[in-house]
C-alpha cells in the first residue's frame, strides 16, 4: 500500500543554498520532517544550477518521511538572467529595462516547457510574453 501524503509544500530555495532559516525551518519543522536532511538533499541536486532560483515541491509521508520534486526556475529569473539585469520595471508600461528577440523567447520557453500545460511550442513562447511585458521588457519580432 502506498504512503499517505499528509501535506505538500511549495518552496522556492536557491540553487545549492537551502539551510534550516526560514522558510525552510518553519515550513518543513511543523510536519515533522528532517530539515537536514532535506537542505543536503536539495543542495546535492541543484548544486549545478548556479545562483538560480530552483521552485521544489515536497511530499510528506505519515510516518514523516518526504520526498521532493526540482521545478524548473520562474520566467522572470529566467528573462533577468537572459538578459543580464538586476530586475525589473517598477513602471512596466512606461519604463523598459531591455528588449529580447523571439528566439530568446523560445530558449526560455523550451526551459519551462515541462512546467508548463501545453505542450506546444508557439503557446509556450506566448505565456512567457506575459511575464516578459510586466518586467517592462520589449519584445523584438525578428
Amino acid at each position: 500500500m502506498p504512503k499517505k501524503i499528509v501535506a505538500v509544500i511549495k518552496l522556492a530555495l536557491k540553487a545549492g543554498k537551502a539551510t534550516p532559516a526560514p522558510p525552510v525551518g518553519p515550513a518543513l519543522g511543523q510536519h515533522g520532517v528532517n530539515i537536514a536532511l532535506f537542505c543536503k538533499d536539495y543542495n546535492a541536486r541543484t548544486a549545478d544550477k548556479g545562483d538560480l532560483v530552483i521552485p521544489v515541491e515536497i511530499s510528506v509521508f505519515e510516518d514523516r518521511s518526504f520526498s521532493f520534486i526540482l521545478k524548473t526556475p520562474p520566467a522572470s529569473v529566467l528573462l533577468k538572467v537572459n538578459l543580464q539585469i538586476k530586475k525589473g520595471s517598477a513602471k512596466p508600461d512606461k519604463v523598459k529595462v531591455g528588449s529580447i528577440s523571439r528566439q530568446g523567447l523560445e530558449e526560455i520557453a523550451r526551459i519551462k516547457l515541462p512546467d508548463l500545460n501545453t505542450d506546444n511550442i508557439d503557446a509556450a513562447i506566448r505565456i512567457i510574453e506575459g511575464p516578459a511585458k510586466n518586467m517592462g521588457i520589449t519584445i523584438q519580432d525578428s
